[in-house]
């Protein structure tokens, strides 16, 4: 499994304070869309490895980090470079999408 697993306790050191850009899946074990992109975060992990830290953080489980980023519904995807949030969205997506995004930020 290439994508990491942040939790309240390493969000700071891990995503904020990393010097490539991030991508943080906030999911929860119930939600069915999460369970459709988790395969598709794996293979981007895979692919951007070296180049975008990837990982998913479960909402319910690290309230503090959600409510910073006022997580509402999920799965939401937030994208941060150098430890500012440049972009997030909500919902299911297409795997070309997230790494449009991606790209972008390199």
């Amino acid at each position: 499994m290439a994508e990491m697993i942040f939790t309240d306790e390493n969000f700071q050191a891990e995503v904020m304070e990393s010097d490539i850009p991030v991508l943080v899946d906030f999911y929860a074990d119930w939600c069915g869309p999460c369970k459709m992109m988790a395969p598709m975060i794996e293979q981007l992990a895979e692919e951007y490895a070296g180049k975008v830290k990837i990982g998913k953080i479960n909402a319910e489980d690290n309230p503090d980090t959600a409510e910073k980023f006022d997580i509402m519904s999920i799965p939401t995807f937030v994208f941060i470079k150098n430890g500012e949030m440049v972009e997030s969205m909500t919902g299911g997506t297409t795997k070309q999408v997230l790494a449009q995004k991606l790209d972008a930020m390199l």
